[in-house]
């Protein structure tokens, strides 16, 4: 229901929306499901997912590259395996490539720093045939969960899940080819910040994440006893 308590109700119903799915799959055999959950603000959904459906919870590592001076207006977004660009912005802004390839080592060291931070020295964690759920607190233009996905998807999985509590239409239309299955609770056509649908969309620090993530590692323990 919209607006959202906050990220933890959205979590909780997206997880009620996900259920079946991951219990046609069990039913099936099959026990690999694995959530990957953007951070900072798909941390919270992605725990409440991992809370649910009894699922490991890791990171999927993505930083937006803006436009400079507009930082907030997305020319693209980088992981540890992928970048993805939005040509008509890098046009109509006038991005040279030298501008694209200082923002994006920048980003790059960003993604270095949250890895050592939120990850240590823990594997990544193997997603070759297995149903991977992509979780994000929202999707605005869809950049960075695109470069997400395509990251994912040169990692050979069973089948992709892209789970967000809320995204435009138009936005979501550019996953079709990109994922198996889409679970979206609320696509509304006006469509302005993900924050305006949350009754509280507070940012969260490193340590907020760490802590999740925490346990999310120890909800994974009480599970394998």
């Amino acid at each position: 229901m919209i607006p959202f308590k906050d990220r933890v109700e959205a979590g909780r119903e997206l997880a009620a929306a996900v259920r079946g799915h991951v219990d046609e799959r069990r039913r099936s055999g099959r026990n690999d499901v694995i959530i990957l959950a953007l951070p900072r603000g798909g941390v919270p959904v992605g725990l409440e997912l991992a809370r649910a459906l009894g699922a490991p919870l890791d990171l999927m590592l993505v930083r937006k590259l803006g436009v400079p001076g507009h930082e907030e207006l997305a020319m693209g977004a980088i992981t540890a395996r992928a970048r993805v660009l939005n040509e008509d912005v890098l046009r109509s802004c006038g991005v040279s490539e030298e501008m694209l390839e200082r923002e994006t080592e920048a980003e790059r060291q960003e993604l270095e720093r949250r890895a050592r931070r939120y990850r240590g020295d823990r594997p990544w964690p193997d997603l070759r045939d297995r149903c991977v759920i992509l979780v994000d607190d929202g999707i605005a233009t869809g950049a960075t969960m695109e470069a997400a996905a395509r990251a994912v998807r040169a990692q050979d999985p069973a089948e992709i899940v892209l789970a967000v509590p809320v995204a435009p239409p138009s936005s979501l239309q550019r996953f079709e080819p990109l994922v198996d299955r889409i679970e979206c609770l609320a696509l509304p056509e006006a469509f302005w910040a993900i924050g305006a649908w949350y009754e509280d969309f507070s940012q969260l620090s490193d340590d907020e994440v760490i802590a999740m993530m925490r346990e999310a590692e120890r909800l994974q323990g009480k599970r394998d006893e």
